[in-house]
């Protein structure tokens, strides 16, 4: 787990790039949906808020919603994830990453976990 980077409590991860973060999901949640075989990522420009749901990952087992992890306008997306959706599973923090959002309230990075709090949700979840 990366001290550079933030966590929400859905198993987002964000890595501030300046005004920009790079986003994805965490290792922790691609084990828990297994083999990844679609993301339908967001269209470049759209807008979005913290915890709004705008990216959809289906695995084998489910499709799940993954949520902004800031708010902002989304100016990058992963495009290799339309034919390589496994990259997910194999690299969620470099190659899987999901998109870059262009933050409007950058101080939103405040309210994420960092490393260690993330690390006590984790052993958290798994106890209940």
């Amino acid at each position: 787990m990366s001290r550079e980077l933030r966590y929400t409590k859905d198993h987002e991860w964000v890595k501030a790039e300046g005004k920009k973060a790079r986003m994805g999901i965490t290792e922790y949640a691609q084990k828990e949906l297994g083999d990844v075989v679609y993301v339908e990522l967001p269209k470049e420009g759209r807008t979005v808020e913290q915890s709004q749901a705008f990216i959809t990952v289906e695995s084998v087992k489910a499709a799940s919603d993954v949520y902004a992890p800031v708010s902002g306008t989304v100016i990058e997306v992963n495009s290799n994830l339309q034919d390589q959706p496994e990259l997910v599973n194999q690299s969620p923090y470099e190659k899987g990453w999901m998109a870059v959002i262009e933050m409007s309230k950058p101080e939103e990075l405040d309210s994420l976990m960092g490393a260690p709090e993330y690390e006590k949700h984790i052993g958290e979840l798994k106890q209940s």
